[in-house]
């Protein structure tokens, strides 16, 4: 494996360990029981690209200890509450939205007043954004009338869904060509289509080199952790995802214990953690904040550029690095879906895929107000 030790300075970070945020919930979680791909990558877009590429540096992975591990996934485990302590945590979560993160939907005008004047783009996690997390990942599926509001807004807006997920998996879930995906957390980037039918454009695969380790990786695990009843492993083809949701709590700690004998053998891997999931990752500088560098550098909107508003909407830890991104630039907005009041880098907060699909609906409508406003002559 080529060891490449030069990192480009604009777009590299301190990778956060052990977790992509690097911060724990404060509190428990209420309610707990149109671009196209060649215009895309003209104007030094291609050349950014192939920088990207011959830049990312690979970070020492830092091997977790299973106590953290368990922790980890308690941390991402809501806890039931007796009526009095649900009481508490909704208080707590409405002085959490009022004070710090306060609701996209309640506080639409500001977002508006944002946007204004300026080339609004959108980028949308998928798992408990666009789609409910259910049991079962292969069942994730996204309701028609949220693929219509999603399809509204690539159609005003440049647009891109950000996952861990495998990027073609997403594609399917989503069916809509016109969207660019960033799949397996940002590492394999894809650009728009003209119909279903037609392949997307490959933009950006960073971590390619650790294909072979990763399938290697993924063989091991599902061996070892076959005893663990409830315990999936899913393959995302540029990282790894251990789903713990359907596992006993009793058995987190065997779990955590499997998994970390197994990335023994794979010092090129790191573990992160997300909701009820384990993620494996290449242990390079790359994350979902590198990819949305990526997408809105190659969309020509730099840094030093103050007439483009980031939208980012997301759910998970590994949304952070983007919202962290948006707030170094100083420019754009990062959107939380929680139901919990917890430490974030976003600015506002949504509290379920519901009020997400609202959010989109309701920025389209304004996008056609102030069309139709531009286009109305004036007496």
């Amino acid at each position: 494996m080529t060891n490449q030790d030069v990192v480009m300075p604009d777009i590299a970070a301190a990778a956060a360990m052990p977790g992509s945020s690097g911060r724990a919930p404060l509190f428990a979680c209420r309610g707990a029981a149109a671009v196209s791909a060649s215009s895309m990558l003209g104007g030094g877009g291609a050349a950014y690209q192939a920088a990207v590429v011959a830049h990312v540096a690979p970070v020492p992975a830092i091997r977790p200890c299973a106590s953290w591990v368990v922790e980890a996934m308690r941390a991402s485990s809501p806890t039931r509450h007796s009526a009095a302590a649900a009481a508490a945590v909704d208080a707590e979560y409405d002085a959490w939205t009022q004070r710090k993160h306060p609701s996209a939907l309640g506080s639409f005008e500001q977002v508006a007043a944002a946007a204004s004047g300026k080339r609004v783009v959108v980028f949308l996690d998928y798992d408990g954004t666009l789609s409910p997390i259910v049991a079962d990942p292969d069942m994730a599926f996204m309701s028609d009338e949220m693929r219509a509001a999603v399809r509204d807004v690539a159609e005003h807006f440049p647009a891109a869904i950000v996952t861990g997920r495998c990027v073609d998996k997403v594609q399917s879930f989503v069916g809509l060509p016109e969207l660019y995906y960033a799949g397996s957390h940002g590492m394999d980037i894809k650009g728009p289509s003209s119909n279903e039918e037609e392949d997307t454009k490959i933009l950006l695969q960073p971590a390619r080199e650790f294909l072979p380790v990763i399938n290697k990786a993924y063989k091991a695990l599902m061996e070892k952790t076959k005893s663990t009843p409830g315990a999936r492993v899913e393959n995302n083809k540029f990282c790894l995802s251990v789903h713990f949701r359907c596992v006993d709590e009793k058995r987190w700690n065997p779990l955590a214990e499997q998994v970390k004998a197994v990335l023994r053998d794979y010092p090129e891997l790191k573990l992160t953690q997300g909701r009820k999931v384990l993620e494996i990752r290449p242990s390079i500088m790359w994350d979902k904040g590198k990819a949305v560098e990526f997408l809105l550098k190659s969309l020509g909107f730099d840094d030093d550029r103050r007439d483009v508003l980031p939208v980012y909407i997301g759910d998970d830890r590994t949304d952070e690095d983007a919202f962290k991104v948006l707030r170094k630039r100083g420019q754009g907005l990062g959107i939380l879906v929680s139901k919990c009041a917890k430490e974030t880098d976003a600015s506002y907060s949504l509290q379920d895929p519901a009020e997400v699909m609202e959010f989109l609906v309701r920025l389209v409508q304004w996008k056609l107000r102030r069309s139709s406003s531009a286009m109305r002559p004036r007496v």
